[in-house]
């Protein structure tokens, strides 16, 4: 799936509910992991310049995988990144923490130049 609006912002949020809701995964679960996926594309988009996403289970069905991909400026340092408070863009700094905080698997891969890869997953 692409991601270069809004709009596609909440495409991908409401895949990932409604496979989550199909697995029979609670409302509270599904709104938690779902926060974190608008979280992650609206950053591809606004800091990334857009990319893409896919989404996906695990091989034994154990996991909602989701990796979203951008080729923008890419994150000089991601530790600073993912602490509370930090923000290049004026919002409340608790993006990709917060987005960490509400997966049962994060992973971020970014070099300066080089774009970003979030890889995040919910149990099922």
């Amino acid at each position: 799936m692409t991601l270069a609006t809004s709009r596609d912002v909440v495409a991908a949020r409401q895949a990932v509910a409604r496979i989550l809701k199909e697995r029979g995964l609670s409302a509270v679960r599904i709104t938690r992991f779902a926060t974190a996926v608008s979280e992650i594309t609206r950053n591809a988009i606004v800091h990334g310049g857009g990319g893409k996403i896919s989404i996906y289970l695990d091989d034994r069905s154990e996991y909602l995988r989701v990796e979203c991909r951008d080729e923008g400026p890419g994150i000089e340092n991601v530790t600073l990144a993912m602490s509370d408070g930090y923000t290049t863009a004026g919002g409340l700094g608790r993006g990709l923490g917060g987005a960490k905080r509400l997966s049962h698997g994060f992973e971020v891969r970014s070099a300066p130049g080089k774009g970003t890869t979030v890889s995040m997953s919910v149990k099922l």
